[in-house]
């Protein structure tokens, strides 16, 4: 058993690792096989091959490749620059007036890509040279395109609910199905967010600008038909108990390269492009979960969760104030932690917590995704914000930060609802 000031020296040396600029798997193998030689000798280090091809020898885990291959398909086969001009068209009424449209399209490519680093890059591309011609306030732009983006983890499918049903066995079906009504609730906290704020403040948006005749935008309302179908064959296939997530995703696959077909954008080059992209992000994903996995293994020899939930259960405090804590150590960990090291190296620590509190796995897994999303937008490390500000190519990365505060604020709001009223996640 390990005390709690050798927990505390393992997890302070974990954060100066990653703060130092290490990668995020070799910094969590590095604290892991120190732990493991520390405590044990050998004895730990000897098996981490076997141990390794047990944690990736998943079915589940297939699904993660074929989401992101099904993304970056779409992406590449333009069907999500005219899913976005189709929304520009209907949304520029609004106060916001295209503000709207980056909320919009990121919960849209959500629903398809399952990854909110995809979904910045992807509508930040198609979103910047559209709004730079209407004077709009760049701030605002940047704001909407980062926190839109944070949805991707949530609305399914989302790559981090997979990840996180693989950790902790809990049915991927279940934690899809509860991701939907947060995620289309912070959608519209986003859009009322821009609406309000354009109308006290009209010069944010630029001018709504003379709208597309009415036959051009019924039209084009058929661009918005893909990413709706792929949605379906997906969740519907799930919920209707024909296919597991694997087995979805590879459906979701051949309707992409069905739907990029069909619109003559299916060529060579591109499929070596998106295969190319999604080898590089499978592999840094899968590399990041068998690391922190085997940090787990270690954390739970030790028996670091138990100390943890023991000291915990010898607070004399309210459940609410308990979860508040746990609120206040995410956002600290945000600021210094990537979402998916994050979620993965603290749900054996953080989950007995949960669990003494008597909330449900797939309430925690959406609880931590909604933690995670904040930290994809909390500086000095929120991925997001550089996404964004590497897209958006000029200026400082401050004015992305300074965009997604009142949407930090969204997060935070559905966090504390979803706390007291658990049941908007599991009904």
């Amino acid at each position: 058993m390990i005390g709690l000031e050798g927990a505390l020296i393992g997890f302070a040396l974990l954060l100066f690792l990653l703060f130092v600029g290490l990668h995020i798997a070799v910094a969590l193998f590095t604290v892991s096989v120190l732990g493991a030689w520390w405590y044990f000798g050998d004895t730990m280090l000897n098996p981490f091959g076997t141990f390794m091809w047990g944690t990736l020898n998943n079915f589940l885990l297939v699904a993660i490749p074929l989401f992101v291959l099904m993304g970056e398909i779409l992406v590449r086969g333009g069907i999500t620059e005219r899913m976005y001009r189709a929304l520009s068209d209907w949304l520029k009424p609004l106060p916001g007036g295209l503000l709207h449209t980056n909320i919009f399209a990121s919960t849209i490519f959500a629903a398809i890509s399952g990854s909110s680093v995809a979904t910045a890059a992807t509508i930040g591309t198609v979103a910047f040279p559209t709004f730079r011609a209407q004077n709009y306030s760049e701030r605002w732009i940047s704001g909407t395109i980062a926190s839109g983006a944070t949805l991707g983890i949530l609305i399914p499918p989302s790559i981090n609910l997979i990840i996180y049903g693989a950790i902790t066995n809990t049915s991927i079906g279940a934690l899809f199905t509860a991701g939907i009504l947060p995620g289309l609730i912070l959608a519209a906290m986003f859009v009322a967010i821009v609406a309000v704020s354009a109308t006290i403040k009209p010069e944010i948006a630029g001018p709504r600008g003379k709208l597309a005749p009415w036959h051009e935008r019924r039209k084009r309302l058929a661009d918005l038909l893909p990413p709706l179908i792929i949605f379906i064959i997906i969740m519907g296939s799930i919920y209707g108990g024909w296919a597991t997530p694997t087995e979805a995703a590879g459906v979701g696959v051949l309707a992409a390269l069905l739907l990029v077909g069909f619109h003559h954008e299916l060529n060579l080059r591109m499929l070596r492009d998106a295969m190319l992209a999604t080898i590089t992000t499978t592999a840094m994903t899968l590399l990041i979960l068998v690391a922190a996995a085997y940090l787990n293994f270690i954390l739970g020899v030790l028996g670091v969760p138990k100390l943890v939930s023991g000291a915990v259960a010898d607070i004399s405090a309210s459940p609410l104030v308990v979860l508040l804590i746990i609120v206040c150590l995410y956002l600290l960990l945000g600021c210094f932690l990537d979402a998916l090291a994050m979620m993965i190296t603290t749900i054996p620590i953080i989950w007995p917590i949960i669990d003494h509190l008597g909330y449900s796995s797939v309430w925690f897994g959406i609880f931590l995704v909604m933690m995670c999303e904040l930290a994809l937008i909390t500086p000095p490390v929120g991925m997001n914000l550089y996404i964004v500000q590497s897209v958006r190519g000029r200026g400082h990365v401050g004015t992305v930060i300074a965009g997604v505060l009142p949407f930090l604020a969204c997060i935070l709001a559905l966090v504390a609802l979803i706390s007291v009223f658990p049941r908007l996640v599991l009904n």
